[in-house]
Parts: C-alpha cells; sequence; structure tokens
C-alpha cells in the first residue's frame, strides 16, 4: 500500500503499535468556546476514527465552554472526555502542552474547538505516526490543501513562511504554522517547547524534529474559517514568537550547508 503523503515507506520504520488503552489523544485548547463546542462534541461522535480520549484544556473556571459541556445531553459527549486545567501558565500555548503532558496515547493529535480543521486526514495522520513519523503536519498550502476563508494577512504570512522555508530550509512541510497536527508521544516526551505564547510551538515542534534528525511528513487538508464564536488569534502579538523560529530554522540549513562545504573531498 502507498503511503499517503510526503512520506515514502522506506522513510519511514516499520513498528506495532503497543497494547495502549488510547490509540490517540486529541488535545483541544479551549477559550469561551459555549457557542460551538456542542456541534465540536457530535461530530467528534460521528467524525472521528474511535479508539480516542478527548482532552479539552482551559485555563480558567470561569471559562463558558465548561457549563456548555456540562448541560449537554450524555448522547452529544463522546466517550473517554477529559477536561484539563492548564496550569503552567496563560493562554493557548500552554494551553496546548498541559494537554500533551495530560495524553496517555502514543499519537497526539492537536486540533481546534472551531471545527476549522479537516479531520477526514485523521485516520492518515494517525498511521503516519504509527508508522514512524515524528511530526505530521496538515497542509493547507501543498497541492491539493486550501484555506478557506479566514483573515487575508493571516493567510499570506502562513503561506509565505511556509513556502520559502520548504524551499529554503529544506523543511518537508509547506505549512509547519498550521497547529493541525499528530505527533508521536515519544517525540514530545523528549523535545523541551521553549515558545513563550500563542501557537507557534506547532513551528517549533516541527523544525525541531527535522533538524535534529526525525521524520516530518504532510498531507494536504483543507481549511474553513469557523462557523461560529470568536478566534482568538492575535497576529501582531504572536508574530515574533513565530519569527525566533523561522529564523532559527533557516540559520540550522546554513549551518548545514557550510558543514558540508568544509568537508574534505575524497581522492579517487
Amino acid at each position: 500500500m502507498d503511503t499517503p503523503g510526503n512520506c515514502s515507506q522506506s522513510d519511514l520504520a516499520k513498528s506495532a503499535l503497543d497494547s495502549q488503552e488510547h490509540r490517540y489523544s486529541i488535545v483541544v485548547p479551549v477559550f469561551n468556546e459555549a457557542a460551538i463546542i456542542g456541534h465540536f462534541c457530535r461530530r467528534a461522535k460521528t467524525d472521528l476514527p474511535a479508539g480516542y480520549e478527548l482532552l479539552i484544556c482551559f485555563d480558567f473556571d470561569e471559562d463558558n465552554t465548561l457549563p456548555a459541556l456540562a448541560a449537554l445531553p450524555p448522547e452529544d459527549k463522546p466517550a473517554n472526555l477529559r477536561l484539563i486545567r492548564n496550569d503552567l501558565g496563560p493562554g493557548v500555548r500552554y494551553a496546548i502542552e498541559t494537554g500533551m503532558n495530560a495524553a496517555k496515547a502514543p499519537v497526539v493529535l492537536v486540533t481546534m474547538a472551531d471545527l476549522s480543521d479537516d479531520w477526514s486526514r485523521v485516520a492518515e495522520m494517525i498511521e503516519l505516526i504509527e508508522s514512524g513519523a515524528d511530526v505530521v503536519s496538515a497542509s493547507r498550502y501543498m497541492k491539493g490543501g486550501q484555506q478557506v476563508g479566514g483573515p487575508l494577512i493571516k493567510r499570506i504570512l502562513s503561506q509565505t513562511a511556509g513556502v520559502t522555508l520548504y524551499w529554503i530550509a529544506g523543511l518537508p512541510t509547506h505549512d509547519p504554522t498550521n497547529s493541525f497536527k499528530t505527533y508521536s508521544q515519544a517525540f514530545l516526551n523528549k523535545t523541551p517547547i521553549e515558545s513563550r505564547a500563542g501557537f507557534s510551538l506547532g513551528l517549533e515542534l516541527t523544525v525541531k524534529a527535522h533538524f535534529l534528525g526525525g521524520i516530518v511528513c504532510e498531507i494536504p487538508t483543507v481549511w474553513h474559517d469557523r462557523p461560529a464564536g470568536e478566534s482568538q488569534f492575535r497576529i501582531l502579538a504572536w508574530l515574533p514568537h513565530y519569527l525566533q523560529w523561522y529564523v532559527w530554522a533557516i540559520g540550522q540549513r546554513l549551518r548545514l550547508l557550510m558543514q558540508l562545504r568544509l568537508q574534505p573531498r575524497s581522492v579517487s
């Protein structure tokens, strides 16, 4: 069977899935998502592959997501749903890491509560991790991918960053800033997160995986703007944090190229 995405089968180490209570953990950061969390839960029950635990990660007890969840009828709630309070620091960056730390499965999926992510790709993303990948990025900017709606400036910045890192830094994904990713729990356990705000930890983990010798894959995805609620994305506030890892990746690529140039040539 052909391997989906940008990873050939020869790139991936075969590995048997360990016996686990859950096949994968879903990390979902929330901030006042009462308007959409019920629809999210109903969609999760029907659209996501079986075998998951669902981690709803929140910052504060007054978050209106919590009473909205509590009010859902039992038939609308996914099994194995856990509420995870973020105790690392304020904001989505720490909510995601808190969820990663709490995850019990060997595969960790990060997705948003706003239903913008293309869950039809989740099965492929899990399979690639189970086959040996460290990070699988759902890509809006590779062939077959698309972004529908959303702020134009955000799209321009993320696409420019992704395409330039692909061609200049050699990163094997066109969309490293997309937060919709799966990760190997083994990779997360050994990789410290240094980002301080926003969603930049997704870019950080992707460039670290690649330049530290791991396997990064991508598959095409179609992203749609959220149907309800308000986005918490803050372009100007978070841009410096993305730039930190953008510059780091290019620096790593240049360092590797210099090392190759300085290597002595063998004499035949």
